[in-house]
């Protein structure tokens, strides 16, 4: 297990200490959280990108090392990579690989006349030094899993996004035959470096194309239970995972159910950007760091992962068919609203049908996934404070 504590970490000298809104406790949930623990605008959502800097003192630094790496799935017997405190703040590097090979990570760089620079040569270590699963399961380079004290089976583990930091000046987008949801009229591969102006907070592959950077990461996991055995991370689940919803950025709050001691939270495929949808398979993806407040929640239980914003409560319905997952994505925004905010049934359909957006997170990962967008601001006799108290 590697030692995670970045205080006297040399690597981490220029982090300043700025606290503010990362120290204290909040209540949670959908379809079993209460309302009233829920937060607004206690905070402001900056999504754009800063420059490789965070004011964010961490307790923890987990690098993305190959010791550090799991390469495509998620069990309860997969031993953490570090252990942390309930309410510590943990600092963990990530890295994205599409568009470069495994047997030469090089050739990539030398061929699109990019640096080698600290992410990329953590590409090239994991690639040269982590092998995959051995029963064949397939999927993301991930970093963790992280061991929370004091989680349990039950316990719900409240992810705090405080920061998120681009660690290059480009993320990569590819298409490819067979690839994402129009894969069939792909004739060739092709990968786009898309270049940042963190100035503008854009990102492009050619002039006059400017995509907005809202980075995020794609999978945020908890193992599930014992046993579901080892589980790859291309479909998401109850348990979070490659759920590719562009809404969890920094200032957001992610709720998942615990399923094993000490949770096992494990992230990775990262995004500078991405549409709802994700159709060509993959977004501009990108190396991040993620700097986020883990507090273990025993007093409001979750079945299924659920997110928050300072504006929205977000429900999300997942199946492998799009149909259902729209049903199970409607089932969870209504029972939301019917228990949380004391309307019947009915009457809960109805705020649904009317003041509720429902998005297709993505079309790509096996299991598909829509999102509930229930906006605060139509409770009018609510309040709902953020990161507080």
């Amino acid at each position: 297990m590697a030692n995670s504590r970045s205080n006297n970490n040399p690597e981490n000298p220029r982090r300043s200490f700025l606290k503010t809104a990362a120290k204290g406790g909040i209540a949670l949930s959908l379809s079993g959280i209460a309302a009233n623990a829920f937060g607004l605008q206690k905070i402001a959502v900056d999504p754009g990108p800063v420059n490789g800097d965070s004011f964010i003192k961490p307790d923890h630094l987990i690098r993305s090392t190959p010791e550090n790496t799991v390469w495509g799935y998620y069990g309860a017997d997969v031993p953490p990579v570090a252990k942390i405190e309930n309410g510590d703040i943990a600092e963990i590097q990530t890295v994205n690989t599409t568009g470069i090979s495994r047997k030469d990570p090089e050739a990539f760089y030398k061929s699109n006349n990019l640096p080698i620079d600290e992410q990329a040569q953590d590409i090239i270590n994991i690639y040269k030094n982590v092998k995959p699963e051995p029963s064949g399961l397939s999927g993301h380079l991930l970093t963790g899993p992280i061991y929370i004290e004091g989680a349990e089976p039950g316990d719900t583990l409240e992810v705090r996004i405080l920061d998120i930091i681009l660690r290059s000046n480009y993320g990569v987008n590819a298409v490819w035959p067979k690839g994402g949801d129009i894969g069939d009229a792909v004739t060739t591969r092709e990968n786009f470096v898309y270049k940042y102006d963190k100035k503008k907070k854009v990102a492009s592959f050619k002039d006059g194309l400017e995509i907005p950077v809202k980075p995020f990461f794609g999978v945020m996991a908890v193992s599930p239970g014992p046993e579901k055995g080892r589980v790859s991370s291309i479909p998401p689940g109850y348990y979070g995972g490659n759920m590719d919803l562009k809404h969890l950025v920094k200032g957001s709050t992610l709720y998942l159910p615990v399923s094993t001691r000490g949770a096992l939270f494990t992230t990775g495929d990262c995004h500078a950007a991405q549409g709802t949808g994700e159709i060509s398979g993959v977004a501009i993806e990108a190396s991040l760091t993620l700097i986020a407040k883990f507090i273990v929640r025993k007093d409001k239980p979750i079945k299924q992962v659920c997110a928050e914003t300072p504006t929205h409560f977000i429900a999300i319905g997942l199946d492998p068919d799009l149909n259902t997952a729209m049903k199970n994505a409607a089932s969870e925004a209504v029972n939301f609203i019917k228990d949380n905010m004391g309307y019947t049934f009915n009457e809960a359909l109805s705020i649904a049908s009317t003041g509720v957006d429902f998005e297709v997170t993505q079309v790509v990962d096996k299991t598909l996934g829509v999102n509930a967008m229930i906006p605060k601001s139509i409770f009018t006799n609510k309040k709902f404070p953020y990161w507080e108290g």
